[in-house]
């Protein structure tokens, strides 16, 4: 899906479609990129497999 609106928003650049251009807008609009409030980060984790520090002293090893 991703793929289909990546080649349309491309599309659009040439073609100049006034409706197409509003559903650009509004995605535009609703995926804005935005500062995290603080609620937000705690959701928010590192990449990776967290270990614990017994387990790492193991894989050290």
């Amino acid at each position: 899906m991703s793929g289909k609106l990546t080649k349309l928003f491309d599309f659009q650049r040439f073609e100049g479609n006034k409706e197409l251009q509003q559903v650009i807008d509004t995605v535009h609009a609703r995926y804005a990129v935005r500062e995290l409030e603080m609620d937000e980060m705690e959701m928010i984790s590192a990449a990776g497999v967290p270990v614990k520090p017994d387990q790492q002293k193991e894989q050290e090893k």
